[in-house]
C-alpha cells in the first residue's frame, strides 16, 4: 500500500515545519507548502517534496493542488490548513486592507484550497481535514480584533463544514493551541510596523509595551510548548478512528475553554482584560 498523502500549509517555520517533518519521519507522504520560493528551497534541501502555495492567490492555490494531484495520481488522505498569521492593532486603527489582508490569508484561502480537494476526497470515500484555529478563536484578547476575527471564523465554518460532512467519510478536525514557539511575533511585529500608524494612535502607550512583547527573546507568554506538541494531536487526529472535534493544545487553551463554559460574560471580560493589563505593562 502506499504511504497516506497529506498536504500541509505554512511549513517555513514553526508548527507547519515540525508536522511536515514530523510526518515525513512517521511514513506520510507530505507536500509540504510555503509561500516564498527560498523556503520551498529550504524543504526541498531537507528531503521534503515542497510546493509553492500562496494562499492570498487562487492561481497558486490551484497549481500546487495541480501538482500535487499529478504526482499522486489524484488521491489526497489528508489537509493540515496551517498557514496564518497574526495582525496586531487595536480595532479602532485597523484599516479596511489590513483586515482584508488578514483575512485573505486565514480564511478565504484557507477554505478555497479545501473546497479544491473535498471532491477529491468525496470520491475517494475518506479523508481528513484538519484546521490549526487557536484559543483565541473561543475567546479575544485586546489588540488582537483581525486576528481574533480570523480564528472565530475559521471556528464557524470549520463547524459548518463538519456537520455538513456528518453523512461522508470525510473528518474535520480543530486544533486550538496556546502559545506555541514560533515565528508568530517576529512576523506579527512586520505586520503591526506596516498597517498600524502608532504616532497619531490613543493607544500609542499600549503599543510601546506590545512592541517590547513582541520583540523580547524567548516565550512570551507562560506555558509556552514546542510546536511538537501540536504534531502530537496533528497525529491523533489523523489516526484516530474516532478523531476529536477540538484539540486543545497548552495549559491556557484549556483554561480558557473552562473559564469560557463556566463563567458569566461579565466574568470572563474581567479575567481576560487582566491577561491584557499583564501583556503592556
Amino acid at each position: 500500500m502506499s504511504p497516506p498523502s497529506i498536504l500541509i500549509t505554512g511549513c517555513s517555520s514553526g508548527i507547519g515545519l515540525c508536522a511536515a517533518e514530523g510526518l515525513a519521519a512517521r511514513g506520510y507522504r507530505v507536500f509540504a507548502t510555503a509561500r516564498k520560493t527560498q523556503d520551498v528551497a529550504m524543504l526541498q534541501a531537507k528531503g521534503l517534496e515542497a510546493l509553492q502555495l500562496d494562499l492570498d492567490d487562487s492561481a497558486s492555490i490551484k497549481a500546487a493542488v495541480d501538482e500535487m494531484f499529478a504526482r499522486t495520481g489524484g488521491r489526497l488522505d489528508a489537509l493540515f490548513n496551517n498557514a496564518g498569521y497574526g495582525q496586531p492593532g487595536a480595532v479602532e486603527d485597523l484599516s479596511r486592507s489590513a483586515l482584508r489582508a488578514q483575512f485573505e490569508t486565514n480564511l478565504f484561502g484557507m477554505i478555497e484550497l479545501t473546497n479544491l480537494v473535498l471532491p477529491v476526497m468525496r470520491q475517494q470515500g475518506a479523508g481528513r481535514i484538519i484546521q490549526n484555529s487557536s484559543l483565541l478563536g473561543y475567546v479575544a484578547l485586546a489588540y488582537r480584533g483581525a486576528y481574533n476575527a480570523s480564528k472565530f471564523a475559521i471556528e464557524g465554518i470549520t463547524d459548518t463544514l463538519r456537520l455538513e460532512l456528518a453523512d461522508s467519510s470525510i473528518h474535520v478536525s480543530l486544533i486550538e493551541p496556546g502559545p506555541i514557539s514560533s515565528r508568530f511575533r517576529a512576523n506579527a511585529f512586520e505586520l503591526y510596523q506596516r498597517y498600524i500608524d502608532k504616532t497619531h494612535s490613543v493607544h500609542r502607550g499600549k503599543y510601546e509595551a506590545m512592541e517590547r512583547r513582541l520583540t523580547k527573546p524567548g516565550p512570551a507568554a507562560p506555558f509556552t510548548l514546542p510546536p511538537e506538541a501540536v504534531l502530537a494531536a496533528l497525529i491523533h487526529a489523523l489516526e484516530s478512528k474516532r478523531p476529536r472535534i477540538r484539540y486543545r493544545v497548552t495549559l491556557p487553551s484549556t483554561i480558557f475553554m473552562l473559564c469560557k463554559r463556566f463563567l458569566s460574560d461579565a466574568m470572563l471580560d474581567r479575567v481576560l482584560r487582566q491577561v491584557g493589563k499583564g501583556e503592556t505593562k
